[in-house]
């Protein structure tokens, strides 16, 4: 008994409206298919069939497969996301049909399949039992670029496209990260993109555009737009150009990001900097001849904040009110996230090891008469970025910027106290990071503490290439503490996955140690209490 010829699944992007920019490969596969599948809105016309209608042959089956809900609300038990699965599961049924009796299916998707798409969905359940292939469509926010003739990036830009259900803090601190942006899903969202907008500094040059390609298509700046006249076939154009300078006042040459001079149209890389701590290049936001230069504003500032180790209720009022005054943020980009993006702010995000490049970069700001903040995790005097901003400020070219270190929460404070107590006598606070001390440094300190009997606290005890040392820590205090001293490990404290580990230093399990844990290894007199908390008494006797 032969086994039946199955059909094949074919999705087909069509592209955003105008029939003319459908692909020579798409048209020929929809003139040939026995079966015409496409979705439709709620009581609305089926616009992926309107565009390809000249296309489609006369004795082909169609099989219109229609939403029952969009943005609407629904009774389903599961809502909207339970009544959008049973659809896909239904659709899913109907187009199996066709293709276990051996015919093929062109399922067409407006704009590009895997973009956005719904077919994708369909896609999803076929690609591993029908033989499945997927025919790419010029996307809408090609049509929409080309509609406002404005080139969206150009070289290192980088462009990011956003849904505008982002929560609008999340919206507006991605815009103010990024070169070039495309928004979509934008309708009801509008009013909240646009007020992103404008906290990001982005709402200037940002272009509204409406049905694309199409007969209706309309553009205009997303300033002028009525939110109540925004339609789901509409989105918005972030131009690469348009970004702001990093700074004013330095030079007269247009600035852009990462050394990147902007002569309106014609940008070229103009320099980076050499990393001191790592040796990677890094690009920062800064000018040729900023040190030392007579021409800067001058009445700059650095202020050294710490964010505290993770909730909002652990930032500081004082540390509040200078992030809303200051005109940049420079930092690590997981702290520099954390700071709410508003009008007027530029951010200046940078990775890992790089602190004293970051540091001179902000007095570079501040030498040009910029307020800057520089933000650390925690408190910025432990372990942070305080240290590095007075050691760049060492070079004499700053010696007219002021620098103000304000204290915040720190990662031993926020873990003490959710244990209890245990740093309520006389304790010591480490880094067992050996990137700018020797390991035998860190040996004999450990040493000297636990001889002192001293109550200690362990930043950075482990990361993905130093994963042996806490193990190793953990032995050179057994030289003199009891395997009893109780420790406390705390992980993520103060986040959702917050965990915190009682146990003790013989029974301490470094491998599951990481750079989100903070460590404390008691005193002997150290005590958990039946409870679980932990304490050090004042007294010593």
């Amino acid at each position: 008994m032969s086994t039946p010829i199955r059909g094949s699944f074919t999705v087909v992007g069509i592209g955003p409206g105008d029939p003319e920019l459908i692909t020579l490969k798409a048209a020929r596969l929809i003139g040939a298919a026995p079966v015409i599948a496409y979705h439709a809105g709620v009581r609305k016309q089926s616009h992926a069939r309107r565009i390809a209608s000249s296309l489609i042959p006369a004795g082909a089956v169609e099989e219109e497969l229609r939403y029952p809900v969009t943005t609407g609300t629904t009774t389903h038990p599961g809502g909207y996301v339970g009544a959008m699965a049973e659809f896909y599961e239904s659709c899913a049924v109907r187009l199996s049909a066709h293709l276990n009796a051996g015919r093929d299916v062109v399922l067409l998707a407006e704009g590009d399949p895997l973009f956005y798409g719904s077919s994708m969905y369909l896609h999803d359940r076929f690609k591993e039992v029908y033989e499945t292939s997927v025919v790419p469509g010029v996307p809408a926010f090609a049509a929409a670029t080309a509609a406002v003739s404005t080139p969206l990036v150009r070289q290192t830009d980088v462009l990011t496209v956003l849904p505008g259900t982002l929560p609008e803090p999340e919206l507006a601190r991605r815009l103010a990260d990024t070169e070039a942006a495309i928004i979509m899903k934008l309708g009801r969202t509008f009013p909240a993109v646009r007020s992103a907008l404008e906290a990001a500094g982005r709402l200037e040059g940002a272009w509204y555009v409406e049905r694309a390609s199409q007969p209706e298509e309309r553009w205009l700046p997303v300033a002028d737009v009525d939110p109540a006249s925004v339609p789901y076939f509409s989105l918005i154009v972030v131009p690469g150009d348009t970004a702001p300078a990093p700074h004013a006042g330095r030079a007269s040459t247009p600035v852009g990001r990462a050394g990147v001079v902007r002569n309106e149209r014609l940008r070229v890389e103009t320099n980076t900097v050499e990393s001191s701590a790592s040796g990677d290049r890094v690009g920062f936001d800064t000018l040729a001849g900023a040190r030392g230069s007579t021409s800067g504003g001058g009445g700059g500032e650095v202020l050294v904040v710490g964010l505290g180790p993770g909730p909002d209720g652990w930032l500081t009022p004082e540390v509040s009110a200078a992030l809303a005054e200051v005109g940049h943020v420079v930092g690590y980009a997981p702290y520099v996230n954390r700071v709410p993006q508003r009008a007027g702010m530029q951010r200046h995000a940078s990775g890992n090891t790089v602190e004293v490049d970051r540091a001179r970069h902000a007095l570079d700001l501040a030498l040009a008469g910029e307020r800057v903040a520089v933000v650390s995790g925690g408190d910025a005097g432990v372990f942070g970025m305080a240290s590095a901003v007075f050691e760049a400020a060492e070079d004499p070219a700053y010696a007219g910027v002021r620098v103000r270190v304000l204290p915040g929460v720190s990662a031993v404070q926020a873990v003490a106290a959710r244990a209890g107590a245990p740093v309520g006598a006389d304790f010591a606070v480490m880094s067992l990071s050996d990137r700018l001390k020797p390991w035998s440094v860190v040996e004999d300190r450990l040493r000297a503490v636990a001889a002192a009997d001293l109550v200690l606290a362990i930043y950075n005890p482990a990361s993905r290439s130093r994963t042996e040392q806490i193990g190793l820590a953990r032995d050179v205090l057994l030289e003199q503490r009891k395997p009893d001293t109780v420790v406390v490990v705390g992980r993520d404290v103060g986040r959702a996955e917050e965990s915190l580990t009682v146990t003790t230093l013989g029974d301490l399990d470094a491998a599951s140690i990481d750079m989100k844990c903070l460590v404390i290894v008691g005193a002997s007199s150290t005590r958990a209490t039946a409870a679980g908390q932990v304490w050090t008494p004042r007294y010593v006797r």
